[in-house]
């Protein structure tokens, strides 16, 4: 018998609601087929079958939430009435002694701590006491002959946090590492790499006659998101303006040739494409800051977010090596990625590893903005509304389009010099739409 868990899908999402089941109890299951769709604040994850088999039962009813090592169906596979799961060849790895101490010092933790209403991290999800260790969680110490004492909770908070649990030292029964083992080691690596505290918002009152409403689970994503932008990085803004109108000729120009080709060309692809090469100038801006290691990472894919606005809150997905597309492949694969995301149907893969993000203030209306930065990417470009404005040019007035530019930076590697020329070099090729098709 098979036991098919809730593993952990990453991008800190510990939690979902079962939307659909594909497979209903007798149906018999195929091996990569879709079980069930799990809405999470981020995606809608298809969620494949991993063996052949009947499905003998399953983890909930359509609306239930489910939490990661949660039980999502158990698979008659033919091979007995083992407890398989994608985390049962860690838990063989642990001894009996093992298992029954790990019992009962989480017995203890849980009447002395109340795990489940604060597991959850900056930048995470809530999970509870039931959330179990990934199958991903190996003792980094190979030539260990038994892994490190740990409550569940405990190893998945220090997962969340990329901490070595084997670091960790535990003042439970045993040397158990128990949760606010984590939290104090957390907290002491924190303070040696930041300067900046996290502060706590107190609890708002509500008066007579004001309304409640929880937030949905992708608003909170967003809070934890933003909360930790601004705790982490200094944020810096250039703002500055560009005369495209030889731009806003070119589009129109070619908007009739690109429509044959089944290809919506807004200005949005062409930003992108100047903003590609600018960072082949300044790879700086297409990098990301380890401050615990001092070190800058240099990212050697340029994946481009493009934040889209969806009915419960933003979402930016990325184009992926955006700088080795053609202006109409880039102008597909926004429309592509807007639609999906809008319609949460956007996959997980599309949301990973940004390095870059631009956020378009023009959508709304707006003339501008600051934007904020996305974590643990360094920079952010923020378009504002194309407007007519009279110029002056050889000394006289004309009317030119004129786009509003916003560029915010990490100031912690970024000089308003660098962040400056930057700016100039993403102007200089959006300017002249003839340097976007050059390689």
């Amino acid at each position: 018998m098979y036991h098919f868990k809730f593993a952990d899908i990453g991008e800190g999402i510990h939690e979902g609601k079962i939307l659909e089941w594909k497979y209903k109890v007798g149906d018999q299951a195929e091996e990569g087929e879709t079980l069930v769709i799990i809405e999470t604040d981020k995606v809608n994850a298809e969620i494949p079958l991993p063996v052949d088999g009947k499905i003998v039962e399953l983890g909930g009813e359509e609306g239930d939430i489910i939490n990661v090592g949660d039980l999502l169906a158990k698979i008659d596979d033919g091979e007995g009435d083992e407890d398989e799961s994608e985390d049962s060849s860690e838990d063989q790895e642990t001894s009996k002694d093992d298992d029954e101490s790990e019992k009962k010092d989480e017995s203890d933790e849980s009447k002395d701590d109340d795990d489940d209403d604060d597991a959850g991290v900056v930048g995470a999800l809530e999970s509870s006491d039931e959330v179990i260790e990934s199958s991903s969680e190996k003792s980094s110490k190979k030539s260990q002959s038994k892994r490190v004492l740990a409550t569940p909770v405990a190893r998945k908070l220090a997962s969340d946090l990329d901490i070595d649990i084997n670091q960790v030292k535990g003042s439970g029964e045993h040397g158990r590492v128990l949760k606010e083992d984590i939290e104090k080691y957390d907290s002491k690596k924190t303070s040696k790499s930041t300067s900046q505290q996290s502060i706590e918002a107190p609890e708002v009152k509500a008066y007579e006659g004001d309304e409640r409403q929880k937030i949905s689970s992708l608003r909170r994503s967003v809070v934890n998101a933003m909360t930790l932008s601004k705790q982490v990085i200094p944020h810096t803004t250039l703002i500055d303006e560009l005369d495209v109108t030889d731009l806003v000729n070119f589009r129109n120009d070619h908007k009739a040739k690109a429509a044959e080709q089944d290809v919506k060309l807004t200005y949005m692809p062409f930003i992108i494409k100047a903003l590609t090469k600018a960072i082949k100038d300044y790879p700086i801006l297409n990098s990301s800051f380890d401050q615990v290691n001092e070190e800058i990472i240099y990212r050697k894919a340029v994946n481009v977010g493009i934040a889209v606005d969806t009915p419960d809150g933003l979402i930016v997905p990325n184009i992926k090596n955006a700088d080795q597309l053609s202006l109409f492949n880039i102008a597909r694969k926004v429309e592509e990625l807007a639609s999906l995301a809008k319609e949460r149907k956007i996959q997980l893969s599309d949301l990973q590893k940004g390095t870059i993000s631009i956020t378009n203030f023009g959508a709304f209306d707006a003339i501008s903005g600051t934007p904020i930065i996305k974590h643990p990417e360094v920079a952010i470009l923020g378009i504002g509304k194309i407007d007519k404005k009279p110029v002056v040019r050889d000394g006289e007035i004309v009317i030119r389009d004129i786009l509003p530019l916003s560029l915010t930076f990490d100031h912690r590697i970024i000089d308003g010099a660098d962040g400056g020329r930057a700016m100039r070099a993403f102007k200089k090729y959006l300017k002249d739409p003839l340097l976007l098709l050059m390689d």
